[in-house]
């Protein structure tokens, strides 16, 4: 078909305008099928760095510059801003074709967007023809847990006498059901083991859920794709909305789950139209259901087979540091194949820097920050990242010491979170019992304790000289008669000193974690958390150095007025590998780069957990462009749950750089905890002959 925008551009002339800008491989994925209407599917398996979104821009470009409609074009994408980000390109390249002088304005994309989007555009046209209202409202995931948390109080389920998941969870079990379209059963032996004993239950929750939100003409995030997999089960249905849009392109198709994998096979049942770019080496939501096996059964999903273009070529990182990322994902166990390369040969090879514990790791990140500051690389373009939020503790409270600016993605600052705050306050009050802020949040966390019991408590400390003589006298309210006597027990035991520095810490962390368990479904992340500030403790001298060292927010931090803005001109990233997906920086530090990390101890259950644990460090790898610094601590200091006492636990590199991968490395260390070379023995030097005076004893 002719164009009909730009009637004199020869389409096949590739070198012609903004095509001349692509590579081969780029280009070969934007000329797919254009003007074949039978031409197959295309699974474009673009490589980290190597132009993925210019190259969909292009390829949609080139469909409406050859006659493709736009109103017929579906584009989906997994955020609001891609899919502006992509109209945007798209738009730049035709006008780019049309040439500069064209008064002619780029044609809009009115079907780009999400999945979600798409799916309630969609359902509200057809509502009508699928027994929904046309008035139907979207449930914020806010307003999903109360209805779900409105419901199971209904049912009683608050009252049992176990635990029962509360409203959060259950709504995050249903939503893992739903779009992974596992049986309850199995995401409940899966996923959450400790709730499989409330399998009936839940599905007679979740059935009412269901009745409810139909019942009040209300849809969650879930039942915009469920319903609208349900609609294309209508062979009409599914044949009018598959004639209705000639192109699908999906970005990111890594990141999809069965459900919107079943969605794209109903709308193109044989694949032609039907184009999908992503890279299996980077599917690292799992934990959000996504199904990696989307992207690697692609091609034989359809008769014929799909085309598969692979981008290879690299414009982010060099060479040295694509070597060693492309043989770490070699060694996955399935995956489409590809080795990434670059014009830029030159650059450092990366570095495996081995130090002596986390506190010596997030010294040598500081001072090898601060050094290529000083070489000209900004804070902003130096990032570091972690397989977890808590892993940055240490480095965070580094950063704070010397003063370095940062900005932290992937969950709160570590000192922000309130079961760390918690635990640091009932630390805090110990060290002051008349610090009211300390007091006032401890004194609530037992149950039955309010604001106004809490004020009556510190009025009481205050007037007193003896403060443990207050605490052991006051008279709390009734319905917190049954833990009191142990806040009061961890006081006096802290207070006079019977627990020993820095054991301190885990009998507090013991003491709260009935609270914890109580307040909170997350205990394990959370545990882990509390685990790090016990790790944290345990290289300062005393409680009083400790929290003096931690410097917790000031007092106007807690005020309802927000504080002074950051005026700090240049700043620190911190990440999680998962928010930084996607992300670039010159300079990249993974931290804590051993087993038990990366990958994680909870994510070794399966083969398919550790392969996704393998992508995740390829993906942190793929996001340097000059320099990377992976760091091995050696050592780290754990408190076991079992008893106050603590061990230092040994750390090995990743399983994921063996020996034939690490030599692509510079090894760096070991070294000290203070940062330093640790000096090496020379022979024949010895100023001492032990063994000598160890025979000697015995003469």
């Amino acid at each position: 078909m002719p164009s009909v925008l730009a009637p004199d551009l020869d389409l096949a002339a590739p070198a012609q305008g903004p095509w001349s800008k692509l590579n081969e491989q780029q280009l070969e994925a934007v000329q797919h099928g254009v003007g074949q209407p039978s031409a197959p599917a295309l699974l474009v398996v673009a490589g980290a760095g190597s132009g993925k979104t210019m190259t969909l821009a292009a390829r949609v470009a080139r469909l409406v510059l050859a006659g493709a409609d736009p109103q017929r074009l579906l584009l989906l994408t997994f955020s609001r801003r891609a899919a502006q980000e992509m109209e945007r390109r798209a738009g730049q390249l035709l006008q780019q074709a049309l040439g500069q002088t064209s008064t002619r304005r780029p044609p809009e994309l009115p079907w780009a967007g999400t999945f979600h989007a798409i799916g309630a555009r969609l359902l509200r046209e057809y509502a009508a023809r699928v027994g929904l209202s046309e008035q139907f409202t979207v449930l914020d995931r806010g307003d999903a847990e109360d209805l779900m948390g409105w419901l199971r109080e209904e049912q009683g389920l608050g009252r049992t006498h176990k635990r029962f998941p509360l409203k959060g969870t259950c709504l995050a079990i249903y939503s893992r059901a739903v779009n992974s379209e596992e049986r309850l059963v199995d995401v409940l032996q899966l996923h959450y083991p400790w709730c499989a004993e409330w399998a009936a239950e839940l599905k007679g929750l979740f059935r009412a859920y269901v009745s409810a939100k139909q019942a009040q003409r209300v849809l969650d995030y879930d039942d915009l794709l469920l319903y609208w997999a349900q609609m294309m089960e209508d062979g009409r249905l599914a044949r009018e909305l598959g004639e209705r849009f000639q192109h699908v392109l999906v970005d990111e198709y890594q990141d999809t789950n069965r459900l919107q994998a079943r969605i794209l096979r109903a709308l193109k049942p044989d694949g032609r139209g039907l184009t999908v770019v992503g890279d299996d080496a980077q599917a690292i939501y799992g934990f959000r259901a996504a199904e990696v096996r989307n992207i690697l059964d692609f091609p034989s999903q359809f008769e014929p087979p799909a085309r598969v273009v692979t981008l290879e070529r690299n414009y982010r990182s060099t060479q040295p540091i694509l070597d060693a990322s492309n043989a770490v994902i070699e060694r996955a166990a399935e995956r489409h194949a590809k080795r990434l390369w670059t014009d830029r040969r030159d650059g450092p090879r990366p570095q495996l820097v081995t130090v002596e514990d986390d506190m010596a790791q997030a010294r040598w990140v500081a001072d090898q920050v601060l050094a290529h500051r000083e070489g000209g690389l900004a804070l902003r373009r130096q990032a570091v990242l972690f397989r977890s939020s808590l892993h940055s503790a240490a480095l965070e409270l580094e950063l704070m010491r010397r003063n370095i600016p940062f900005v932290k993605y992937g969950g709160l600052k570590f000192l922000e979170a309130a079961h760390v705050k918690d635990v640091l306050s009932l630390l805090r009050w110990v060290e002051n019992p008349r610090s009211r802020l300390a007091g006032f949040r401890v004194a609530q966390l037992v149950p039955g304790i309010g604001p106004a019991a809490a004020r009556r408590l510190l009025d009481a400390i205050h007037e007193q000289a003896d403060p443990l003589a207050a605490l052991a006298a006051f008279k709390p309210p009734s319905a917190a008669a049954g833990q009191w006597p142990e806040l009061v027990r961890a006081f006096t035991r802290l207070r006079r000193g019977e627990v020993a520095w820095p054991d301190e810490v885990a009998y507090a962390v013991q003491w709260y974690r009935p609270m914890l368990e109580r307040l909170y479904e997350d205990v394990a992340v959370r545990l882990a958390d509390l685990d790090q500030l016990a790790r944290i403790a345990a290289g300062y001298s005393s409680r009083e150095r400790f929290l003096t060292e931690l410097t917790l927010d000031p007092p106007e931090a807690t005020s309802d007025e927000a504080g002074a803005p950051g005026r700090d001109e240049d700043y620190l990233i911190l990440s999680t590998i998962h928010s930084a997906k996607g992300q670039e920086w010159q300079a990249v530090y993974l931290l804590n780069a051993v087993d038990g990390c990366i990958p994680s101890d909870l994510s070794t259950g399966e083969i398919a957990q550790i392969e996704e644990e393998r992508r995740l460090l390829y993906v942190a790898l793929t996001r340097a462009q000059r320099h990377l610094h992976v760091m091995v601590p050696q050592r780290f200091y754990v408190h076991q749950q079992s008893r106050l006492g603590g061990r230092h636990v040994y750390a090995s590199l990743t399983r994921f750089i063996p020996e034939p991968v690490s030599r692509l490395f510079e090894a760096v260390g070991p070294l000290t905890p203070d940062g330093q070379a640790r000096p090496q023995p020379t022979g024949g030097d010895a100023t001492l002959d032990v063994l000598a005076r160890v025979r000697a004893q015995w003469d």
